[in-house]
């Protein structure tokens, strides 16, 4: 017979929980997300600067002031492309209200000018030269 560990993680047998959402009750974002005001999570982004090895040092404010600034750049952009899906009167945002969005706010163009978005599509622009040019009297009012 194999023995099995007794109380350690994962044994599925009560004891303390590390992680996971909290039986009742609505889960709160983490503490350092709610005291700097925040929907987007300082400590993901705090892991993941870590992790990814950015720096061999990390303050104690930078993940705070990097999902502060990402929070801002998102609203931004939900912001501009909501408005884009409400002038063509559609009720969701698809690609194509996030690149209309992008390209015509112009800090946004200039942030993402080498970012292409998939389904987006590109910025209606017809030529004037293309354009048909109205004038008097046609073909005969040409002089020589």
């Amino acid at each position: 017979m194999m023995s099995q560990p007794k109380g350690g993680k994962g044994d599925g047998k009560g004891g303390k929980s590390t992680g996971g959402k909290k039986s009742g009750g609505k889960a709160k974002g983490s503490a350092r997300s709610r005291k700097a005001g925040l929907t987007f999570p300082v400590g993901r982004t705090n892991r993941l600067l870590r992790q990814n090895r950015y720096a061999s040092r990390i303050g104690k404010a930078a993940p705070v002031y990097l999902a502060a600034v990402l929070e801002y750049l998102v609203a931004e952009l939900l912001e501009l492309a909501g408005n884009a899906s409400r002038d063509n009167m559609k009720k969701r945002i698809n690609p194509r209200f996030l690149t209309l969005a992008i390209r015509n706010d112009e800090e946004l163009n200039k942030l993402l000018a080498g970012v292409t978005i998939a389904s987006g599509g590109v910025l209606p622009n017809i030529q004037q030269i293309l354009l048909k040019k109205k004038g008097k009297g046609g073909k005969h009012s040409q002089e020589l």
